[in-house]
């Protein structure tokens, strides 16, 4: 089966046909994407031949959608009703489910979703200590995200280490958005993103998780609105709101190298918060086999890498420097003497999404 995976973000569009052994047949990458069907992505779609299925991420796909589910008109209108919990992406998702409806309607096509993976975790990870009438009126659970990344990420660590045993994974999927997963015998047992994809690490320019308490304080005494907080969580905080440059890693790092203060503090905000969340899935799988980095800051700050595993040494993980720095695609980065592996997994989403498009449609 040749799956074209569709993969909307919240501003970029990516588009890839992969063979039935998986190989890319051809992709396009669109920047500053506006949600409409732009005409080189028609032009791309007319010269391909034998697109079988299309396979699309979706974000959130709330308490309902647990599998990748075939679209319809019912699940479209589902999706779009989750818009709230995930404004920067689901809007997105449904425009790209649309263009390739209108494209190609006679198609089948999945919806993959990034809070399936999630749909594993324990009642005692996955509940939050609120009043029972509005956890149950509203649904009001940790779902978790990027879990179309954790979940390939932690299979592929499992055959990188092969013949070695690995059934406890922490994966870590650093990008502009960031989560980590801590997976058993691949599935999910905790992770770090919650009801919404703001709860967790700092991350681009999203807070992370802060003490609610402060965001209440914002509204009743400091006089912001509700969109007003909300805008400064999604777009103002993070990596940028410490930094004052755009968020992007890349950025922060060569601030930090010129001396800048406000970049070192954000450098040191990010890994002390990737570091506590990390000990925190290892807790919750009784210890760890292998700790994954994925994503674009994942993939490619050796910077980030090394000061996460320096401070973690005493649970056994320890990296040879040559080979973090010069880690290329997928690695094993583990120095002589690690009892837990440490890797780098180049992020295939489209993979993953063409593996659930195929066992979705049989």
């Amino acid at each position: 089966m040749r799956v074209l995976v569709v993969n909307a973000g919240s501003s970029s569009l990516r588009l890839r046909l992969l063979a039935s052994d998986d190989d890319v047949v051809s992709d396009i990458h669109l920047e500053n994407w506006d949600g409409d069907a732009p005409k080189e992505v028609a032009a791309w779609l007319a010269e391909l031949n034998g697109v079988d299925a299309i396979g699309h991420r979706v974000v959130h796909g709330g308490p309902e959608f647990r599998t990748a589910t075939a679209v319809d008109d019912k699940v479209e209108a589902r999706i779009e009703s989750l818009t709230t919990l995930a404004p920067l992406h689901q809007p997105r998702a449904l425009a790209g489910i649309r263009m390739a409806r209108e494209l190609l309607p006679d198609v089948p096509a999945v919806a993959c979703f990034d809070t399936a993976y999630h749909a594993t975790l324990p009642a005692a990870a996955a509940t939050y200590a609120l009043p029972a009438p509005w956890r149950e009126q509203w649904d009001l659970r940790r779902y978790g995200f990027h879990g179309l990344s954790h979940s390939y990420a932690a299979r592929h660590a499992v055959d990188l280490l092969a013949p070695h045993p690995a059934t406890r994974i922490v994966t870590c999927h650093l990008g502009a958005g960031a989560s980590l997963c801590a997976s058993k015998q691949g599935r999910s047992v905790d992770t770090t993103m919650g009801f919404t994809p703001l709860e967790g690490l700092v991350m681009a320019t999203r807070s992370g998780s802060v003490d609610p308490g402060l965001l209440l304080w914002l509204q009743s005494e400091g006089g912001l609105s509700v969109d007003e907080v909300s805008d400064g969580l999604e777009h103002r905080a993070g990596l940028a709101g410490l930094s004052g440059t755009s968020g992007d890693m890349r950025e922060v790092l060569d601030a930090r190298d010129r001396g800048d203060q406000a970049a070192r503090l954000a450098f040191d905000v990010y890994v002390h918060r990737i570091v506590g969340e990390l000990a925190r899935m290892v807790t919750s799988l009784g210890g760890v086999d292998a700790v994954v980095f994925t994503g674009g800051v994942g993939e490619h700050a050796a910077e980030v890498r090394a000061e996460v595993v320096a401070r973690l040494g005493f649970l056994g993980l320890a990296i040879e420097a040559d080979a973090n720095a010069n880690a290329n695609a997928d690695a094993d980065l583990s120095a002589l003497g690690a009892t837990v592996a440490t890797l780098v997994v180049t992020a295939r989403e489209d993979l993953e999404i063409a593996q659930q498009v195929r066992e979705a449609l049989g």
